[in-house]
């Protein structure tokens, strides 16, 4: 394939990703955008392999073949609720893959630069590999984390910040010792230092980060991951992937930005320490006594109500109950009740987690609503429904000053008449902060298995 075919592939490609990325903005238009990221992946693979004038196209096919066979194995086998920690671990890959490149693209010297180019190719070398590390010790962390193979606490070790401050440091002299022995035709013992350094820098970063703020995480190492594809595409000279990394880390940026503001954070206060960091649970007082309530006393409450609110948090996402929560919106809205959901933008383990369960059980878009769209209506709401959920709908966030998560802004059902609370028991959320919400008058607590729960609910409705 001629050169100018490729680069016609490439923009072709190019604008599919821009309209992938604006097509998965709206959940509407999520399918067509998902669609339309694919063809571009396949005119982007399609015209980068015919353009290989050499190599070893055994090896480049069977590599294709694996990986489409794990990424088609694991798309099948992969639950929903599973996604959060799936999206770390691919993350992890995108960084090795910059890793390896950036290392092969050092050792190997096949085109011989001299003066201001050579730096330059050092620098993006160094730089890749820097931030393809970080990515790949991060992520691989949250995906412990989210997978609870890792404790949601944060690490705080003494002098962290000093810490962090002095692995800054040492990577940016490295990166000058790098260049400069570069420049004499070595180079390889300030870059394998700076590997060394960047890990565990990745590690310790993830590692501090408390578990109310892990969909923050999940949104920064996707946008780490980005840049880890632009720097691969400088060492490679790929228009592409330059292209598509800029894309990618400035989406996923924006979205870590979005999201802080959201939880009313800031991105650096996140970095340094998630939520929790300097209290615990201890530290929020609850005065009053819990209100247990039946499954058949919830269905004569919601049958015999005009509004009903449902906030689904992870408990719904781990039990995989956001089918029977769709059958019970269908019932009760034949019933004449109106049934909307609230999302918080930080519910469950990444980015939109709430709003991917809720598609696959084909609840309806129109009824689904943001924190900042909802919250306003919760005193003329009748029942609401909390599915697993604990830091989002937390009141301590308002009304506790010294709370971990003051400041936070959440979802308020106990402005509404009754708030039903589906939970296996009482312990704190991850983020480990207690909840005065469960104390209220007019929360009523119905324990067990969220979707036994409802699967109890949905019938006594019936």
């Amino acid at each position: 394939m001629s050169q100018g075919l490729i680069n016609v592939a490439y923009i072709g490609a190019t604008i599919l990703f821009i309209l992938a990325l604006s097509g998965l903005s709206q959940q509407e238009t999520a399918r067509r955008g998902n669609i339309m990221g694919m063809a571009g992946m396949s005119i982007a693979l399609i015209a980068t392999v015919a353009g290989l004038v050499t190599g070893n196209y055994t090896l480049l096919v069977g590599a294709l073949a694996v990986g489409g066979f794990i990424g088609f194995v694991l798309a099948r086998r992969v639950e929903m609720t599973q996604m959060p920690e799936l999206v770390a671990i691919l993350h992890s890959l995108v960084g090795l893959a910059a890793v390896l490149v950036g290392y092969s693209n050092f050792l190997s010297h096949v085109e011989e630069l001299t003066g201001v180019e050579k730096t330059v190719h050092d620098i993006e070398t160094y730089v890749g590999i820097l931030i393809g590390t970080m990515t790949l010790s991060g992520s691989v962390v949250a995906y412990l984390k989210l997978s609870g193979k890792w404790g949601g606490k944060p690490l705080m070790l003494p002098a962290r910040h000093w810490l962090n401050l002095g692995l800054l440091i040492f990577a940016i002299y490295f990166g000058i010792e790098f260049v400069n022995e570069s420049a004499q035709g070595d180079g390889l013992f300030p870059l394998v230092a700076m590997t060394i350094i960047a890990f565990l820098f990745g590690i310790h970063m993830v590692a501090a980060i408390g578990g109310a703020d892990m969909p923050v995480v999940v949104s920064m190492l996707n946008s780490y991951s980005g840049w880890a594809a632009a720097a691969l595409g400088f060492m490679l000279s790929n228009d592409l992937l330059i292209v598509v990394g800029a894309l990618v880390g400035s989406s996923g940026a924006i979205l870590s930005y979005i999201m802080c503001r959201a939880m009313n954070r800031h991105f650096i206060s996140v970095i340094a320490g998630g939520f929790g960091s300097g209290s615990s649970s201890a530290d929020v007082e609850v005065e009053g006594e819990i209100t247990t309530i039946s499954v058949e006393e919830v269905a004569a409450m919601v049958n015999n109500a005009k509004e009903v609110m449902i906030i689904p948090g992870y408990g719904m996402a781990v039990a995989q109950a956001q089918h029977m929560v769709s059958d019970i919106t269908k019932t009760l809205r034949k019933k004449g009740v109106n049934v909307r959901f609230g999302i918080h933008p930080v519910a469950g383990r990444m980015p939109g987690h709430m709003n991917v369960l809720l598609a696959e059980a084909k609840v309806p878009y129109d009824i689904v609503f943001e924190m900042e769209e909802i919250n306003d209506d919760f005193p003329n709401v009748d029942v609401s429904i909390v599915i697993g959920a604990n830091d989002i709908v937390n009141p301590a966030a308002k009304e506790v000053p010294d709370s971990p998560i003051a400041g936070m802004p959440v979802l308020e059902p106990w402005n509404s008449d009754t708030t039903v609370v589906l939970k296996r028991g009482m312990a704190a959320g991850y983020a480990g902060v207690e909840n005065p919400l469960f104390y209220k008058e007019n929360t009523r607590m119905l324990f067990g298995d969220a979707k036994e729960s409802l699967e109890g609910l949905f019938k006594a409705i019936n």
